[in-house]
């Protein structure tokens, strides 16, 4: 059974930094994309970020590039959001999510497993 559990989240201030980690179980998750994204009160889920099987590109949505940092730990079956000068409008539920593919999508339909998701509130 397939398990993705999120943490890391929680209440900062804008400017601060958080990590979010995601825990993979049930299966071996190194050849398999893994994506971030976060759904804030009122608003559809959106991409964060992602990173691709294998090979570990990563692509993220304009609004955190530069900003935020997708990595993973393969041994760990774990992958991480580095998240850096964070603002209000990052305020959301964040999720992680797998796909069965090694390639990178950026709608949330694509991906086959999700996490609970993890708080994170930015206040100013």
């Amino acid at each position: 059974q397939v398990q993705l559990v999120e943490s890391g989240g929680g209440l900062v201030q804008a400017g601060d930094s958080l990590r979010l980690s995601c825990a993979a179980s049930g299966r071996t998750f190194s050849g398999y994309a893994m994506g971030w994204f976060r759904q804030a009160p009122g608003k559809e889920r959106e991409f964060v970020g992602a990173i691709r099987g294998l090979a570990g590109d990563t692509r993220y949505a304009d609004s955190v590039k530069g900003r935020f940092t997708i990595s993973r730990d393969n041994a760990k079956n774990t992958v991480y959001l580095q998240m850096n000068s964070l603002r209000p409008e990052d305020t959301a539920i964040y999720y992680c999510a797998v796909r069965n593919s090694i390639f990178i999508r950026t709608i949330a339909p694509e991906y086959d497993y999700w996490g609970q998701g993890t708080q994170v509130t930015v206040s100013s």
